[in-house]
């Protein structure tokens, strides 16, 4: 799961703290979603901002949170959809409130990555030494994947299991090799230690994390046509993002809703891959690998079984539902 820098978590606080969550009814008119500091999902307060949902005829309520404080108002039926990847999409189904996935809006396509102090040129530089990461987590599994690439396994360093948001004071400290940790903490880890560098990120692993909609099933029976109206908004975004004459602006919207600059948000906004509505009916496709939804998603469950994150296996077509995106991309 994504979780947010202790600067962040302390501005959010208050907001969380403040507001007044009414449990979503399911025949409720108004869509309640909570999104999160993530530039796929932020992307959303450009068609917040410029109107589009309302011009579509949808009624939503995004409400803003730190990302583990919007899955646990979503496991307690506070909200009608959150903004998740799919990895914790499963880990939420399995500890009791089960979504359905009907749109990936992007993956992470170098925000998450593997620091190295200076010295560490590649991955192969870390064997046998300490690698702190949260155990459990996304950057565990991005750990993996770079270690299996290098031709190695986790029995080939010393996992020191560290909160996301300190990895940046324990590379500074030098009591690890490297860190593995997810913007804006791999961005200070960076930043903290001169000469440190990314040894692995996720455009090395394209698909390994995706960013997604988790809908509660009930919420898409009783509301299909406007979540179906929301899915089409989509491509409206991500072009208006991409388009090098309107991208200013979006990312003034975006940069204001997380209270950064607009040149930082870019740089956070290189490290993740929008996807299109026709892209998304390919990663929509079922088969194996990181190219599939499905694929990516078997890949979690196993590693979140693996590492007692839930004990039961998922059914991981049950949480993928392909078709809001097929309806639109014909």
């Amino acid at each position: 799961m994504r979780l947010l820098s202790p600067l962040r978590k302390a501005l959010l606080a208050g907001v969380c703290a403040a507001a007044t969550f009414v449990s979503a009814s399911a025949s409720a008119a108004t869509l309640k979603i909570g999104y999160s500091d993530w530039p796929g999902w932020v992307a959303w307060q450009v068609a917040i901002d410029k109107g589009w949902l309302k011009e579509a005829g949808v009624d939503a309520d995004f409400q803003w949170f730190d990302y583990s404080a919007s899955l646990d108002a979503f496991s307690a039926h506070k909200l009608d959809a959150v903004m998740a990847t799919n990895g914790d999409a499963l880990v939420t189904g399995a500890n009791g409130h089960k979504g359905e996935m009907i749109l990936v809006t992007d993956y992470s396509d170098g925000n998450d990555m593997v620091v190295a102090q200076p010295g560490i040129t590649d991955m192969q530089g870390l064997k046998g030494k300490s690698v702190a990461v949260e155990e459990g987590l996304v950057d565990h599994l991005l750990l993996l994947k770079g270690l299996e690439k290098a031709g190695m396994s986790e029995k080939d360093v010393k996992l020191v299991n560290t909160k996301t948001n300190e990895t940046p004071q324990v590379l500074a400290s030098g009591e690890v090799a490297a860190v593995a940790a997810w913007q804006p903490n791999a961005g200070q880890a960076l930043h903290m230690v001169p000469g440190a560098r990314p040894v692995f990120t996720s455009h090395e692993a394209p698909g390994l994390i995706y960013d997604t909609i988790v809908v509660d099933p009930q919420s898409l029976h009783d509301n299909r046509d406007q979540w179906q109206r929301l899915v089409g908004v989509w491509d409206h975004v991500v072009t208006y993002i991409n388009d090098p004459k309107t991208q200013p602006d979006a990312l003034r919207i975006m940069a204001t809703r997380t209270g950064v600059s607009p040149d930082t948000y870019k740089r956070f906004l290189k490290g993740t891959h929008l996807l299109t509505l026709s892209d998304d009916k390919s990663v929509f496709t079922k088969k194996d690998g990181l190219d599939s939804l499905y694929g990516s998603s078997a890949i979690s469950d196993a590693f979140n079984v693996r590492y007692g994150v839930y004990k039961t296996p998922q059914n991981v077509d049950s949480y993928i539902d392909p078709s809001f995106v097929n309806a639109v991309v014909k």
